[in-house]
């Protein structure tokens, strides 16, 4: 099985590497800058999970290669429309785009875009972040990243995925709910991304004020009501597993939107909390800790000359 990886960032890079270091045919699709960055120093991983350095194989948009089985799609949403473009040409009738961002609104482009059958779902977990050097650095416990047929059905291909992603040194989780764990994680995602880039301050230091455990169980609530509204099929009490979860982080964990934040450059406001602001409003619904936490968010692009990277 042959698989294309866009880009070679935090994420696409991490898991891509990791299948790679087990003997998978990954080829990474990326940008000239990084393209000489991977030939002169390799696919550097540095991993509370084990290193890596690897010699990857790389093309540029429009070069020519072989038919690929898989697409794995790890972009931010603000490029997305970009890596579109960039993997039209490798899509062949069986080509499985395996989408890895953040949120939901890009399945709905995806779709549009390209044929159903090509989509399968996909969210991972992990925290890592690339270096001055290019290196990609993972410091998470976990690092799990999941797929599944939109259906929920175990087809032939899909089984097939899951034999070839078997076996690495990351976690690779076939899911059977891939449409309702999306939903999860963005509310997860959304939630956790919000309140720490509200209050500009890592997870401890906001779930230990004395009222940061009502906030972050009601910004999940409001998430949720939305999500509700909107026909999403999500667990009844996933807002307090969520804040199980927060408990449960490092006192030290910062978002990567918060990470973004203080490196002054573009973050997916829109994407993310935007989307669900706007599903809400449509449905009439009142989400006051969203619009706040939407219009930080965009006071910030407005007030910063983010670098669009």
């Amino acid at each position: 099985m042959r698989i294309l990886v866009v880009g070679a960032g935090a994420v696409g890079g991490y898991f891509g590497g990791r299948l790679l270091e087990k003997g998978v045919d990954v080829t990474f699709l990326v940008r000239e800058h990084r393209q000489k960055q991977l030939q002169q120093h390799g696919l550097r991983i540095e991993s509370v999970h084990g290193n890596i350095n690897a010699t990857p194989k790389t093309i540029q948009t429009g070069d020519e290669a072989s038919p690929f089985d898989v697409i794995i799609l790890s972009t931010k949403q603000y490029h997305l429309e970009g890596a579109l473009q960039s993997i039209e040409p490798y899509v062949q009738q069986d080509t499985m785009i395996w989408p890895l961002l953040n949120g939901f609104r890009h399945l709905e482009v995806l779709k549009q875009r390209f044929n159903e059958e090509n989509i399968i779902g996909g969210l991972c977990f992990i925290e890592t972040t690339l270096d001055h050097n290019g290196t990609i650095i993972q410091t998470s416990p976990r690092h799990a990243a999941l797929f599944g047929e939109l259906s929920g059905e175990k087809t032939e291909r899909i089984e097939k995925l899951a034999e070839v992603l078997s076996g690495t040194k990351t976690n690779f989780i076939l899911s059977e709910h891939i449409i309702r764990d999306t939903w999860h994680k963005y509310m997860f995602i959304t939630g956790l991304s919000g309140i720490t880039t509200l209050m500009r301050s890592p997870i401890g230091p906001i779930r230990e004020e004395k009222n940061g455990q009502k906030l972050i169980l009601n910004l999940f609530k409001e998430i949720g009501s939305v999500m509700r509204a909107n026909g999403a099929q999500i667990d009844d009490d996933i807002e307090e597993k969520h804040l199980e979860t927060v408990n449960q982080m490092t006192y030290e964990m910062k978002s990567s939107m918060q990470r973004d934040m203080e490196k002054g450059i573009q973050v997916e406001a829109d994407q993310l909390q935007g989307y669900i602001y706007e599903i809400g409003q449509e449905h009439g619904i009142e989400t006051p800790f969203l619009e706040v936490i939407y219009s930080n968010l965009k006071v910030y692009e407005s007030q910063n000359k983010v670098k669009n990277l």
